[in-house]
């Protein structure tokens, strides 16, 4: 199509009413279009649009451009600059129900591959659209928005977050920006009126959204105040602030659930992000009432710990122990009491700690939950101790977590001794109760020393203290007598159960020897025999699993265990001699 024919068309359109225009009207005002940025001509394209005798035909056909231009911004071409000025020229011309229709469609349609440079350039005209009397559609523009930015994947270091790699933080930066007058539009008329109360809601909701998802998978750090993501989420929380009165009502009794209209596992890890960061990261704490003791602090946040710690996400998981031991900070040492180990947050809170401790295949985070499993047990009073050690010798089924709790009774025993305590429950006939329940063998005759190693040393470790101190239970002639019926007993199973292992244990690097000289003198015979032998011989020695310098040393090693729990028995045995010849 010539020039001559194009501007006879264009005077058509000029002189045909919105009403009149046809498809195929549509469909060649957009080709014209894409024709001018096809060939460059994007400067032309803009005169086009603003030319003062064009603006019936850009209002009632524009919104056709508006794809083929956000793509050329997105693209970074050199038309740029006249394909944004295009675009708002657009927005203030065309009619704003069409605008909107068009641009989440443009939303709705991103490529996977440029969802953070569409949002970026999208959001602004959108919010521009909105602001023209169709703020009754925020919610669905926010959705749509939220949807996208939802694929890109969340930085995890500071390294990735400061590379920005997939645009996550430029578009947590954008939706910011986005909501900030609608914000100021609730505050001013202070939620008062139909539309206002909607908009007050669609705002929460994307709030609740937002605190699950980034802002639960982010790593943030109060110190650095500079990035992204923290000003994010700190955008956020002051909009909850702002906009939701008291917003403490939300955290500790849940009022705002049937306002956000969210499920359940998405209405809490929203609570258990905002816990976190009002209680850890302390943005906007200073507006948190200080009427609220410390106890009912813990106890409110306790749900959110164990849903964090409950989940398989490194990030979740760091969370969840940081939240708890925050809230564990303000309460005075030894104060809690027993009661609240049988309130059910705690112990599933504790029961998801307990997990982490034992199951998490990370370090760095099993580490982190010993340091909140002991800042647990320091805050807990005594009985509230006592009942606490109990319930974990009875149910972790796990001797590395079953030998720090009896060190724990140890300790609570030598403090209870230089404090001159005569608490019963680390002092008394109570004391004696929990004294059996550490000093046993959870699987009698047949338990696996080695695999129990770690309970079996600190039960001798408990045992040998208690008999070398001047403590109640060893004062009283009572408390002496079950003592020592405690430690017969127990020492009597050990006994077995090292006895059994050390021949099973003994037989087998018995045998190991005598496979090994077996296979020496079978590859001696190898070498003489044809070579079709030695292949199959070494195939067959491939199948092993386990080398046989190996295999040696664990069962070396073994033996030197049973040897080292003999030595602490025996000496056990003399110090229970010398105590009772004083008595006598």
């Amino acid at each position: 199509m010539n020039v001559d024919q194009m501007n006879d068309i264009i005077q058509t359109w000029r002189e045909t009413p919105e009403e009149d225009l046809t498809p195929q009207d549509y469909q060649q005002f957009t080709h014209f279009g894409q024709a001018c940025l096809a060939q460059d001509e994007s400067e032309k394209l803009l005169k086009f649009l603003q030319n003062d005798r064009n603006q019936g035909i850009v209002k009632s056909m524009g919104c056709g451009l508006l794809a083929s231009l956000t793509n050329e911004v997105v693209e970074k071409r050199r038309s740029r600059d006249h394909c944004q000025a295009a675009l708002t020229h657009l927005t203030k011309t065309c009619s704003p129900e069409q605008l909107l229709h068009s641009l989440l469609e443009i939303i709705e349609d991103i490529d996977p591959s440029s969802i953070s440079e569409t949002i970026v350039v999208v959001a602004p005209l959108l919010q521009t659209v909105l602001l023209e009397g169709q703020t009754a559609s925020v919610g669905s523009a926010l959705v749509a928005l939220q949807k996208q930015m939802s694929r890109l994947p969340v930085p995890y270091t500071r390294q990735q977050e400061a590379a920005d790699e997939h645009g996550l933080c430029r578009c947590c930066a954008t939706l910011a920006a986005f909501i900030r007058p609608f914000v100021e539009e609730v505050k001013r008329k202070d939620g008062i009126g139909g539309e206002e109360e909607e908009l007050k809601a669609e705002l929460l909701k994307f709030c609740m959204r937002s605190l699950k998802e980034p802002l639960l998978g982010a790593q943030l750090d109060r110190g650095r105040t500079d990035s992204p993501l923290w000003l994010f989420a700190a955008e956020i929380v002051v909009t909850l602030h702002a906009i939701q009165k008291p917003l403490y009502d939300f955290l500790l009794i849940n009022v705002l659930k049937k306002s956000t209209q969210m499920d359940n596992s998405q209405f809490n890890e929203s609570r258990a992000s905002l816990a976190y960061l009002t209680f850890v990261q302390f943005i906007t704490i200073d507006q948190f009432p200080a009427v609220f003791s410390p106890v009912f602090l813990l106890q409110c946040n306790m749900d959110s710990v164990s849903l964090l710690l409950s989940s398989k996400n490194e990030s979740y998981i760091l969370k969840g122990l940081a939240l708890h031991a925050k809230s564990m900070e303000i309460v005075q040492d030894s104060s809690l009491p027993v009661g609240l180990l049988e309130l059910k947050a705690f112990s599933t809170g504790l029961q998801s700690l307990q997990k982490v401790l034992t199951d998490c295949p990370l370090k760095h985070l099993r580490e982190a939950g010993l340091q909140v499993f002991q800042l647990f047990i320091d805050k807990l009073d005594a009985e509230a101790k006592h009942k606490f050690f109990r319930w974990m010798l009875k149910t972790s089924n796990h001797s590395g977590v079953d030998g720090y709790i009896i060190k724990n009774i140890r300790n609570e025993v030598d403090r209870a001794i230089k404090l001159g305590n005569t608490s019963e429950w680390f002092q008394g006939a109570e004391f004696v109760t929990l004294l059996g329940t550490a000093l046993c063998l959870p699987q009698g005759a047949e338990t696996d020393l080695l695999h129990s190693m770690d309970r079996i040393m600190e039960s001798l470790n408990l045992l040998r203290f208690l008999l070398i101190t001047n403590n109640e239970v060893r004062s009283s002639t009572d408390g002496w007598i079950e003592l020592c019926r405690i430690k017969d007993q127990y020492l009597k199973m050990l006994r077995v159960c090292i006895s059994m292992s050390r021949a099973y244990y003994t037989a087998e690097l018995k045998s190991l020897r005598e496979n090994q000289k077996l296979k020496a003198k079978e590859a001696r015979d190898a070498a003489r025999s044809t070579k079709l032998v030695k292949i199959m011989r070494v195939k067959h020695d491939s199948e092993s699993q386990m080398a046989p310098e190996v295999q040696h040393q664990v069962l070396q090693s073994a033996l030197v265990t049973f040897d080292l729990m003999e030595s602490l028995i025996f000496r056990i045995e003399e110090i229970a001699k010398e105590k009772q010849k004083a008595i006598d």
